[in-house]
């Protein structure tokens, strides 16, 4: 790429903005960092300028990795960059296979992390060992995993508990925010509407016992 290189960050993270916004002024000194706090910022600044995005899906408004790869097909000059806490298996092996797209861990080291930066800069795919390891290890085994993160489930565990978003918020020393992103994330992939719902599952795949629910 010639000229400064612009670069988005989809995050609503303070604390991740901040770090992914040091790692790319330290390799791109003459950079431009914007932000993006939903879909419709995103693709707004993408009509405009964006040469890589850095991007948390599931701490962003996508209604699917469908819509996702929509946003991604439809800029074929951008380079992404998925830096997330944790994903699926599932989403990783699709996101895996595109050739823009780079997926890091945020527990990953500040080299891949670096490494990460440099190829989404040149749109070319990177994956992380963390990432690469697990798609390995799941090669030509059942597609069994579940439909949620780890941190899904753990919220999903505590909304059919019957704590509020609040208290929730409280417990894992997150943002309200955040756990109204997850919340939502887990009702779009569970295909359901409602706590009552929510908490239907929860007990039939044993993420709570009865007595937990009467309590």
């Amino acid at each position: 790429m010639s000229g400064v290189t612009t670069f988005i960050v989809a995050d609503n993270q303070d604390i991740t903005r901040a770090g992914i916004t040091y790692f790319i002024t330290q390799e791109f000194p003459q950079s431009k960092v914007l932000e993006a706090h939903d879909k419709q910022t995103l693709v707004a600044s993408l009509m405009t300028e964006g040469n890589v995005v850095v991007v948390d899906y599931s701490l962003m408004d996508f209604g699917s990795a469908d819509e996702f790869l929509v946003i991604v097909k439809r800029f074929p000059k951008v380079g992404w960059l998925v830096f997330s806490a944790e994903m699926s298996e599932s989403l990783m092996r699709r996101l895996s296979i595109e050739e823009r797209i780079c997926i890091v861990m945020k527990e990953s080291s500040a080299g891949e992390i670096r490494a990460a930066l440099s190829s989404a800069s040149r749109c070319e795919r990177y994956l992380c060992q963390q990432t690469a390891n697990l798609l390995i290890a799941s090669a030509g085994r059942h597609d069994t995993q579940d439909l949620l993160t780890p941190t899904e489930i753990e919220v999903l565990r505590l909304i059919a508990k019957g704590l509020s978003v609040k208290e929730i918020a409280n417990q894992r020393n997150s943002s309200i925010h955040t756990i109204i992103t997850h919340k939502k994330n887990i009702f779009r992939k569970l295909e359901i509407n409602n706590v009552y719902e929510a908490t239907k599952y929860a007990i039939r795949a044993g993420l709570i016992e009865m007595a937990e629910y009467y309590i």
